[in-house]
């Protein structure tokens, strides 16, 4: 999926465009037990009430496609004939209504997942949207109509409240209180199928992890067993790894500025483009980003091989997960500075009578701890 069919999805998770008409789930403790079913009709809820469960559902489509949004494909074969695509398809095709499926769904869920001392919320809901298709002339296209039919899945940790004093009003006073029992965003969650080329794909779904450093294994293994692909923490530790194993002694600071602003400028090029498709570059265009970074041929020829070995050698990373393009941070055991990547060549390394150091140009506008303070000859 890309961010315009994202974004188009995302609008109907509302009371007045979705055709969500029911909300099921299960009440989890931390002990694996299931503490009471959910089957809430939205058409008895209160307006309030379905604005919070629609706006939960919502999170889930929520974040960075790459990062927070991960696509997931299945095999030929699962799709042909596998017991996780089959039960989602199941779901899927009963519209979620079915009580004996759900529950199958739910202790595959349950049995895997391990949200430690929380307990936690699991809901579900079917929609379908008629995919609108627009001719040459702007008119509708019937001809074109599919009517989109997808499930969504999130995971909600459920916290208990703090004590605050609370106002009683049969006894006119003030007492301890606890509100109990709060469902928190999703941690987690789902759509299948995915919707690609503005179409139904049934061979991938669209996981969703709110912190985009776990990817939630255990999950994936019970829901889709399928290929995990790499977190965007994953992929940033990992490349960091394969540059600082590119030569035998540590990259200068100009190599790695500069690889770190030629990618930025590639991010920000693409956000100004309005592209809905998101960046990816191969591994052969990150070495020529290192060659042109001063690189020679025996460093570039230990980054190719090293980078296919990591994450394949057809792999098209995200520059966003490799990097942060919003700061330059450089460290030393003893201090930590960070630089806007835009005035990266602000930032000089020097060897002063043997001793190396950092030097940032400072002519004015200096402030410590917020207190303005004058560098004199």
């Amino acid at each position: 999926m890309n961010q315009k069919e994202l974004n188009e999805i995302r609008r109907r998770i509302k009371p007045e465009r979705s055709s969500i008409q029911h909300i099921y789930g299960c009440y989890v403790n931390s002990n694996r037990e299931i503490i009471s079913y959910i089957d809430e009709s939205l058409g008895l809820l209160s307006k309030e009430e379905v604005e919070k469960y629609l706006a939960l559902m919502k999170k889930t489509l929520s974040g960075t496609l790459g990062r927070n949004l991960v696509d997931l494909s299945f095999a030929t074969k699962q799709v042909v004939d596998s017991e996780e695509h089959r039960l989602l398809s199941a779901l899927r095709r009963t519209e979620m209504k079915d009580a004996l499926l759900r529950e199958e769904f739910f202790k595959c869920i349950i049995d895997a997942v391990d949200m430690g001392d929380d307990n936690y919320l699991i809901l579900t809901a079917f929609d379908a949207y008629d995919v609108p298709h627009y001719g040459k002339d702007g008119n509708d296209d019937d001809s074109r109509g599919e009517v989109f039919r997808y499930i969504l899945c999130c995971l909600c940790p459920v916290k208990t409240g703090k004590v605050q004093l609370g106002y009683v009003a049969e006894e006119k006073r003030f007492h301890n209180s606890v509100i109990n029992q709060i469902v928190s965003a999703p941690e987690l969650g789902f759509m299948f199928p995915s919707f690609d080329d503005r179409s139904t794909n049934i061979y991938n779904a669209l996981f969703y992890s709110r912190n985009t450093g776990e990817i939630h294994q255990d999950f994936i293994d019970a829901v889709f067993k399928t290929q995990v692909p790499m977190s965007a923490r994953q992929q940033r530790e990992t490349f960091s790894a394969v540059l600082c194993e590119t030569d035998e002694k540590p990259l200068s600071y100009d190599v790695v500025q500069s690889v770190h602003e030629q990618l930025s400028d590639r991010i920000a090029v693409h956000k100004e483009s309005k592209d809905p498709e998101p960046l990816t570059i191969s591994g052969a265009e990150l070495g020529d980003i290192l060659e042109t970074s001063g690189l020679d041929e025996k460093q570039l020829d230990t980054f190719r091989k090293n980078i296919d070995k990591q994450f394949g050698e057809d792999a098209e990373l995200r520059p966003a997960n490799i990097i942060d393009s919003k700061k330059l941070e450089i460290c030393t055991p003893e201090v930590k500075v960070s630089v806007d990547p835009k005035f990266g060549y602000l930032v000089q390394t020097r060897v002063i009578e043997g001793h190396k150091y950092i030097l940032i140009s400072a002519d004015s506008g200096v402030e410590v701890n917020g207190i303005a303070v004058n560098i004199e000859e």
